[in-house]
């Protein structure tokens, strides 16, 4: 890992930003919390949640707000004195996909927390966004070979089709994951973490320190927030938070040049979790959103692992797998994402056998239509 000769002079910009985002997130959390509860924004307990008491969700407004404040600032004042290098991929249409992209994600997931909308009008908004993002420029135009050399380009319909599957697959992704306190925004931080990092690097089209600064300001954002949501959480982040999250996660692995396997392998937990709940799901008949206790971390708490716990070891693989994505390099990175997705599927499928299939099964759970299994 080589980092570019001008990393060190964003520097300051990347850590400035990341703890303005931070203190922003930080106060403007407990507003959004008390706003929540006085309009009754609250995940009450019952059997299928993991909290024991009201918990006000919307969090994810103070996440965006301090996210989108800080970007638009640092986007103007960097225009204006040129501070940091733009990378010569990034267009004027990207940065509007992904800070208006990231505000209309988390305005319409508020809208499902305050009304608990259908899973076909979530799923509905979500291909919105991402063909909005499609329209302004954002896609995903190569990849590199897993099978030798150089690149697989897309184009037209194809990446188009691949560029919506990765920002509505992302979504749901953190959607899924986001069971217990704290776990998507910790995973969403790292990840966020590790896409800086990796922007002001030679593996990344010469270097993105431009892209870098976004990606800390959005990490900035979420440790703000963290604050308030780890165990034992006094708000949760709610739709709104999972849908700004994930589109903005999705984006920034895009935007400038495609960091798609970076971004596949330190959020392959959730992804590939995600992945193997569907597809359980669609075998044994039921919606791909049917609430269950096939997730990853509900199958570690069954195996005795306490909540923090369960939170703390999701981190430190994520972590692990953050790491790693920096110091491989090419197809080597995607070689890592296939072997922790079999790695995975089988974890969990001795998970589900060592504790019966019944913890399983959606009779367990209120029947609902939602697309809702986060607690």
């Amino acid at each position: 890992m080589i980092f570019v000769f001008d990393a060190g002079r964003a520097l300051p910009f990347l850590i400035g930003a990341f703890l303005a985002a931070a203190a922003i997130s930080f106060v403007l959390t407990p507003i959004v919390r008390r706003r929540a509860v006085r309009h009754g924004v609250v995940d009450r307990p019952n059997h299928r949640r993991v909290n024991t008491r009201p918990v006000p969700r919307s969090g994810g407004l103070a996440i965006a707000a301090a996210f989108l404040g800080v970007s638009v600032v640092v986007v103007l004042l960097n225009l204006q004195f040129r501070w940091i290098r733009l990378p010569p991929l990034l267009e004027s249409g990207d940065v509007v996909a992904l800070l208006a992209g990231a505000a209309a994600a988390a305005i319409l997931g508020a809208l499902d927390d305050l009304l608990d909308l259908r899973a076909r009008w979530q799923l509905l908004g979500q291909l919105g966004l991402a063909f909005g993002a499609v329209a302004l420029g954002i896609g995903i135009n190569q990849v590199n070979n897993p099978f030798g050399a150089g690149t697989i380009p897309f184009e037209g319909v194809l990446a188009t089709a691949i560029t919506v599957l990765w920002i509505v697959g992302m979504i749901n992704s953190v959607n899924f994951i986001d069971g217990l306190d704290g776990l998507s925004s910790g995973i969403g931080l790292i990840a966020a973490l590790t896409l800086g990092v990796i922007s002001l690097t030679t593996q990344v089209a010469g270097g993105q320190p431009f892209v870098a600064l976004l990606c800390f300001a959005f990490a900035g954002s979420l440790l703000g927030f963290l604050r308030w949501n780890f165990h034992p959480a006094s708000i949760f982040p709610g739709t709104s938070g999972t849908m700004f999250i994930g589109y903005t996660l999705a984006v920034l692995s895009i935007l400038g040049s495609a960091k798609v396997a970076v971004a596949l392998l330190v959020l392959g937990i959730p992804i590939i979790d995600a992945f193997w709940i569907i597809v359980r799901r669609l075998f044994a008949g039921r919606s791909p959103f049917t609430p269950d206790r096939g997730h990853i971390h509900h199958r570690l708490l069954d195996l005795g692992l306490s909540h923090r716990q369960t939170v703390v070891l999701i981190y430190g693989i994520c972590a692990g797998l953050g790491v790693l994505s920096l110091v491989l390099t090419g197809a080597n990175q995607v070689y890592a994402f296939g072997g922790v997705f079999v790695g995975t599927g089988i974890l969990l499928l001795l998970l589900a056998w060592g504790g019966g299939d019944g913890a399983l099964e959606a009779e367990t759970y209120e029947a609902d239509a939602r697309g809702d299994a986060r607690r």
